[in-house]
């Protein structure tokens, strides 16, 4: 027997080669993939899909004032509940994230909350403090924001243009959030839609990429059209409900559907799948309210869903009906955001990170009762999911049907602060 001191060994893990193995796992890293050993915790995989904990990068954990929306413990325990362990915080919070001193304070606040791996990026706004949120730890800059959302007010193109290249020049990477605004105050879902057109998406990405340096990093947020993921450059992310819902699914007022950008027609829907390919990353704007604001007339209720404890979930079945492929949704869920991020990525090879994901062969109905976030509502209800069973971060069993282990909460830091002397 291989002497390896490990901490835990999951057994009989199919590896996407289809070979079957042992993975040794000691201090939070794999260590060793192949022959048993002894260890202090075995886990016997026979029997479930085992996949690389998913890095979620892009969720509003909300907190602070917006506290009974969302906070870091909630928010954090419903992603570990569906097999995702590193979660990037958007920056538009109240008040936004612009100065060093305000990531400081909400590194801190995720570190006492977290029970999940967590970034933070940095606010993109004409008076922020970009070099000092970048020395600070920022993962990335963005959502940056070329049209208006939930709060996040759009930039003028000559703004945008400036601070794409003050972001380039300190190395940085820009997500965006690239739509068009016109019209009258939607009342409907098919309104909303109009009024933030996927043409309009289209040529906003197109208007981005004009202002934006030629070899910027560029991170496309929640493209909605198989139009705006072609016309893109860098690297693109879809959105579960943007791939599996269609505002036709819902009655015309259903505000619970009322997101940014919106739900588009049904043929549309369709056609993004046909990007999948093309498409890096998906994440899930985890956006989440409370059903009392969700229940405000169409034109006052706010944009935004919870999402992050159902899109692995909801790919995972779309993978047993046959739809995509094992590889291409550990590709964009895990290996791909985190080397965007420049994370160490989770995996099955010595010295990769050890967070895992243990999916039955069970599928089951999305219920919202049963989910972890404190918002309490899902526009998935009633679709096919498959849910893990068992989630590993950094090497610790951190839920288990539905108990939770001991908070992991480590703070991934960008490359930014990394590169600094005094780190």
């Amino acid at each position: 027997m291989l002497q390896v001191n490990a901490d835990l060994v999951l057994r009989n893990v199919t590896l996407p080669t289809g070979r079957r193995a042992d993975i040794v796992v000691a201090d939070g890293i794999v260590r060793h993939v192949g022959a048993p050993v002894r260890a202090g915790e075995t886990i016997d995989c026979t029997g479930y899909t085992c996949l690389p904990g998913a890095v979620d990068m892009h969720v509003h954990m909300r907190g602070g004032v917006q506290a009974e929306k969302e906070d870091w413990r909630t928010g954090t325990m419903s992603a570990v509940a569906g097999g995702v362990t590193v979660v990037v915080d958007q920056p538009n919070t109240v008040p936004p994230i612009t100065t060093p001193e305000l990531l400081r304070a909400r590194i801190r606040e995720a570190g006492e909350g977290a029970v999940c791996g967590f970034a933070v990026n940095a606010g993109v706004t004409v008076d922020a403090d970009l070099a000092g949120m970048r020395d600070a730890g920022a993962m990335a800059f963005g959502e940056t924001f070329a049209a208006p959302s939930s709060y996040g007010e759009g930039l003028d193109p000559e703004v945008l243009r400036e601070l794409f290249y003050r972001i380039h020049a300190l190395g940085g990477l820009a997500t965006v959030h690239a739509e068009e605004v016109s019209g009258p105050v939607p009342a409907t879902l098919a309104d909303h839609d109009r009024a933030r057109s996927g043409a309009g998406e289209a040529r906003a990405v197109q208007a981005v990429l004009a202002l934006a340096p030629a070899e910027m990093r560029l991170h496309f947020c929640h493209l909605s059209t198989a139009a705006s993921v072609r016309a893109a450059r860098g690297t693109v992310e879809a959105t579960p409900h943007h791939l599996f819902l269609s505002h036709e699914m819902f009655d015309p007022d259903d505000t619970r559907a009322r997101v940014n950008p919106p739900l588009r027609d049904e043929e549309t829907r369709r056609g993004l799948w046909s990007c999948w390919d093309r498409i890096d990353v998906i994440a899930s704007d985890h956006a989440p309210h409370t059903v009392p604001e969700k229940a405000l007339p169409f034109d006052a209720a706010p944009s935004g869903i919870p999402g992050v404890e159902t899109m692995v979930p909801l790919l995972m079945a779309a993978h047993r009906r046959g739809q995509i492929t094992l590889s291409s949704v550990i590709e964009k869920t895990a290996w791909r955001p985190a080397a965007i991020l420049g994370i160490l990525r989770a995996g099955f090879e010595p010295g990769d990170r050890a967070d895992f994901a243990l999916y039955p062969d069970e599928v089951t109905r999305i219920d919202p009762s049963s989910l972890h976030a404190k918002c309490g509502w899902s526009p998935f209800e009633g679709f096919d999911a498959v849910f893990p069973e068992v989630v590993i971060v950094h090497g610790e069993r951190a839920y288990t049907c539905g108990e939770y282990g001991e908070a992991c909460p480590a703070w991934y830091p960008g490359q930014g602060f990394l590169s600094q002397d005094n780190k």
